[in-house]
Formats: C-alpha cells, structure tokens, sequence
C-alpha cells in the first residue's frame, strides 16, 4: 500500500527518528514505536503527504517543525484530571511539603499549565500558596506559551469544576479565575508562585533539589530503558524523602528503582524517596 494512505514502515520511523535527531536536536527514540507511528500516520494523512514529503519539510520547513513536535508530543490535559490523585497529594503528600519554609515542586511535561494551576489551587487551598512554588516544564515552546498566559475556555472551565468538586476542595473552580467573557484567566496571585520553562526529561539535567515531583501520562509513551533515564533524573532531583507523584496509569517497574522509592499510594503510585 501507498504511504500517501498513511502507512509507514519501521525503518522508515527510524529514518525519521534520526533526520529529526540530527537537524532539529530533538531524541525521540526512546519513544514507543507504536506510539510514534500512528502520530506519524496522522501527521501524513492531515498533510496528504507520502513519505518523502514528510521528510522534505522536516529537513527543509523549521516552521513545519514546531506543529510537527505539537503532533509527536502528547498535549492531552485538564484542570484536576483524575480527582483522586489530588485528594491522594492532599492527604499523603500536602502534609509533608507543610513542614518546609519553602517547598518546590516540578510539573513535569506540564502542556498547556493545567495541571500547573491544579497544583497551585491545591497547595492555596492547603494554605501553603505563599509557602510554594511550582515549575512547569515541557519540550514544547508552544504550550508553554499558553501555560504562561493561563487563560483558558469558559467551557473547559465548566468541564473541570466537576473535577474539583470530587477533589473534596472548598468553593467553586471559578474562585481562582477572572471571567473574560468566553474565556477565564487563573488568578495573578497563582501565577506569581509559578514558572514554565523548557526542559527535556530525555537529554536535560537536574536543574534544581524538589520536595516533590509530579510527571502524569508520560512515562506511557516511552520505552523501558528511557523510562529507568528518567527515573534516575527524578531520583537526583528529589531531596531526602521527597515525593514522586505519577497517577494511576504509570508505575516503577524498575527493580533497581523500586529499593530506591517507598510506596505510599499504590492506586495513585505516589512514591516517597529512601536512601541517599
């Protein structure tokens, strides 16, 4: 069958993967093969490009190339999606950060903010807005664009206070929003105590010591030996007994990490840090 219907072959995902290493600098060979060829697949269909149109404007087309990172990049994200986990970090997580002057958390492959000004609710909420400060990171310089103007659609909005009402928080989602007419925008105060930068979990260091560290629905798309590359920049990353929060759909499955991390919510794999 033609590639113009969408068919791509694995050595052809691998030419991709390494056009894409060598002219924009960007790694994703760590990322599952399945995942990357239907994000392929629908980069070709959207575009009716065959295979050598899809490489030309990699090489050729930098503009090309940031809705291209957009597509390979997942951006799926809400305002306290899975409730659950909040209710996990206020009760097993939000206690602990209470005890430092200052606590710093890292969001980890943030998207669009949302689960940034989650947080940032939450820790309010708790009482520790003031004593706080989350960094929002992500591969992608649009998102982040969008995280850092933090207004978002009047419609989405109404979708999350569901989710924030099963966090057992008080009030209403809207008391942390100033309505625009068709959009809300996240209170200057939540702002204030948030920083969104660019950061690549696959080749970027440690850039800072956390209290805790939140990285939901991205391990999923990456293969074994990345995942344990990640987790081991978490680890460093993490201050004596912080806390790495990863939601239900992800887990340690590393032995050598398990003796690393406590266990102190299966159903949410919340994890505390152990050893030195």
């Amino acid at each position: 069958m033609d590639t113009a219907q969408g068919i791509i072959s694995n050595a052809q995902v691998h030419e991709l993967i390494d056009i894409v290493r060598k002219v924009h600098g960007f790694d994703f060979s760590g990322y599952t093969k399945a995942s990357l060829k239907r994000r392929l697949t629908r980069i070709m269909l959207l575009n009716k490009f065959e295979f050598y149109d899809l490489k030309h404007v990699l090489i050729n087309d930098a503009d090309f190339f940031q809705g291209f990172l957009e597509e390979i990049t997942v951006n799926v994200t809400e305002m306290f999606r899975d409730p659950s986990f909040y209710r996990a970090v206020n009760t097993q997580v939000v206690p602990y950060l209470s005890t430092y002057q200052h606590a710093k958390i890292w969001s980890a492959g943030c998207s669009t903010g949302e689960e940034v000004y989650s947080m940032a609710i939450l820790l309010k909420e708790a009482g520790l807005g003031k004593k706080s400060f989350i960094y929002g990171t992500d591969i992608n310089t649009e998102v982040l664009r969008e995280a850092r103007k933090g207004i978002y659609s009047l419609r989405n909005i109404k979708s999350y206070a569901e989710n924030y009402q099963y966090t057992g928080l008080k009030g209403s989602i809207t008391d942390h929003f100033t309505i625009l007419y068709d959009a809300a925008s996240v209170h200057n105060e939540l702002k204030q105590n948030t920083l969104f930068s660019v950061h690549n979990l696959i080749s970027d260091n440690v850039f800072n010591e956390f209290q805790m560290i939140s990285c939901r629905n991205v391990f999923i798309y990456f293969e074994t030996f990345l995942q344990e590359r990640i987790l081991d920049l978490f680890y460093k990353s993490l201050c004596p007994l912080g806390y790495l929060c990863l939601g239900s759909k992800e887990t340690i499955r590393s032995e050598s990490f398990k003796s690393k991390f406590k266990v102190i919510n299966q159903k949410e794999n919340i994890y505390q840090k152990v050893g030195t």
